[in-house]
């Protein structure tokens, strides 16, 4: 887990799971995304959805945008 992450001081902000991209962004943005369509509530595996962190499922949303939004 997180060996093809982006980290800042050790912290996991963004990373590749399964093919995907998943960033941790605040809860309301990934909700509000989800509702449209661009992505699921990322499971790390053990059946519980993390509400703060994004799967992202469409290519509308830009990689690099939401991983500077995630670092900030």
């Amino acid at each position: 887990f997180g060996s093809r992450a982006l980290k800042v001081d050790g912290k996991i902000f963004a990373m590749l799971s399964h093919g995907r991209f998943v960033v941790k962004l605040p809860a309301q943005h990934v909700d509000a995304m989800v509702a449209a369509g661009d992505g699921e509530y990322f499971d790390p595996g053990h059946g519980r959805k993390m509400k703060e962190w994004l799967s992202l499922t469409s290519s509308k949303p830009s990689w690099l945008a939401l991983a500077k939004q995630a670092h900030s």
